[in-house]
């Protein structure tokens, strides 16, 4: 049995500690509703601890060989492939994972790490000629100094390490909040597997504290220069504007209503199969997860014959059990706000193919068809396992009605020919699109990153390192300047 109550201290200027909030936040198992563990959150006074712990041991870092960064982001690589079985135990009890989704999140860590690994390497300083005769323009590639993260729950390792990963590799001192419904997999975790790596004290930190007592606090704090959110789309627009007050830089991840089209000269089988997966993996709680299905009119009845007979094999229950795709909700108070809008949907005229159940905190899958794409239902980022199905007459009309929406983070589009995808590909305003795919996908050495209301910046390859690097312009004379005085 995995001891969870070892996961109680807070981890600043490299110590374990307990937090200097009054409060203790209990980890509870989402299946079972048993308590994981228990912790002493933070406060505003812990933040500012970690902030400046990080600060005073950041120029060291960014100073070392870059050799030996790229060893300690090796080294947790190592570890984490040592580690994985234990990650996914804790990802399941905590987030209520299934343990295929646990698994993917497990493997892709490795490659994230080994991604930035190479980014020590590539933080190079390059010459550029002048006008001015005897005079060299150098342009450094630099840390930021501090940077403040900000992450979720749904898939609480991979998206702190996929910004920690590459902050850290270009020499800036990290503080990480994770979200408090799973500070363990999405904060505790990577801090001991960086701890055990060898990252020097006090560049890595992580604080777990509640809204309600520190506030603003992580963003306003002066040590940071930059901050990188996932989330909902409204705090990461809250978080815009206190950056935009205090001249921070900023990275957004934010939420996403993607839409999957059906084109008519689509393989209706595989794009079944692919929809399912990106529908109601991790119970639809993904901001990649498929939210409108656009199917052309000539398969419509076909895809949604197809589409119900595999959804309603998914077995929900227990997410411990290797065949269990559907597991619970991390927070039970979405269930009425998402029934409430299936609701709606149905007294506007939509057909419900399925009808799940709800109890507990689970939500059993859904299936709605002839939904519109003005319906409350259509528009929103449902976060649940809940497929809304839209017929089209063209492909003009599914490209229309894809882009007619706030949100742009990914999207996919499935054709009998590939060339075909690719062109409604372009056509679609999102950060990512997916030929003959489904929505979740995310790669090391791709840009990841959405358009309009799903936010701005990239992870991923050398669009990763622009985003946590800043660029230094020094200029030398090599020879006296004549001046006109």
């Amino acid at each position: 049995m995995y001891d969870f109550t070892y996961w109680n201290k807070q981890y600043i200027g490299g110590e374990w500690i307990d937090g200097s909030s009054p409060t203790r936040y209990e980890n509870v198992n989402p299946y079972n509703g048993e308590t994981l563990s228990t912790l002493q959150l933070a406060n505003r006074d812990d933040i500012a601890r970690a902030y400046e712990k990080a600060k005073q041991s950041q120029k060291a870092w960014e100073q070392l060989n870059p050799y030996n960064r790229a060893m300690v982001m090796e080294k947790a690589a190592a570890l984490m492939v040592e580690r994985a079985d234990e990650l996914i135990e804790i990802l399941i009890a905590e987030s209520g994972s299934t343990r295929i989704k646990a698994s993917i999140e497990a493997k892709s860590a490795f490659s994230m790490l080994k991604e930035a690994a190479k980014y020590p390497f590539q933080m190079n300083t390059t010459v550029h000629p002048s006008f001015v005769v005897g005079k060299e323009n150098r342009v450094y590639c630099k840390p930021h100094g501090v940077v403040g993260i900000i992450s979720p729950s749904n898939f609480p390792f991979i998206l702190s390490l996929r910004a920690v990963a590459p902050a850290l590799a270009t020499g800036n001192g990290v503080v990480l909040k994770p979200d408090s419904q799973t500070y363990i997999s999405g904060g505790l975790f990577l801090a001991k597997l960086f701890e055990d790596a060898g990252l020097p004290k006090g560049v890595f930190n992580v604080v777990v504290g509640e809204i309600e007592e520190i506030g603003d606090t992580f963003i306003e704090h002066p040590v940071p220069r930059l901050i990188s959110f996932t989330g909902s789309t409204e705090t990461g627009r809250h978080i815009a504007q206190i950056c935009g007050k205090h001249l921070k830089r900023l990275h957004l991840e934010l939420g996403g209503n993607n839409p999957f089209i059906v084109l008519e000269d689509a393989n209706i089988e595989k794009a079944v199969q692919a929809a399912v997966f990106g529908a109601f993996l991790h119970q639809g709680q993904i901001c990649m997860s498929i939210n409108r299905i656009i199917v052309h009119k000539s398969r419509y009845e076909e895809f949604i014959r197809l589409f119900a007979e595999k959804v309603k094999k998914l077995k929900v229950g227990n997410p411990a059990e290797p065949d269990t795709f559907i597991g619970p909700l991390i927070n039970k108070n979405a269930i009425p706000r998402v029934l409430s809008l299936i609701e709606d949907a149905v007294q506007q005229g939509c057909r419900l193919i399925l009808e799940g159940k709800a109890y507990d905190q689970f939500l059993e899958p859904y299936i709605l068809a002839d939904v519109r794409n003005d319906m409350k239902i259509a528009q929103t980022e449902l976060f649940a396992p809940v497929a809304c199905i839209l017929p089209v007459e063209s492909e003009e009309e599914a490209i229309e009605i894809a882009n007619d929406n706030s949100y742009g983070l990914s999207s996919a589009v499935f054709s009998g020919s590939i060339e075909h995808g690719v062109r409604v590909a372009q056509r679609i305003q999102a950060g990512m699109v997916h030929v003959n795919d489904q929505t979740v996908n995310d790669e090391p050495n791709i840009p990841f990153g959405g358009e309009k209301a799903s936010g701005y910046g990239r992870f991923g390859g050398n669009w990763g390192l622009g985003e946590f690097t800043t660029t230094k312009w020094v200029s030398v004379q090599n020879e006296p300047r004549t001046f006109p005085f």
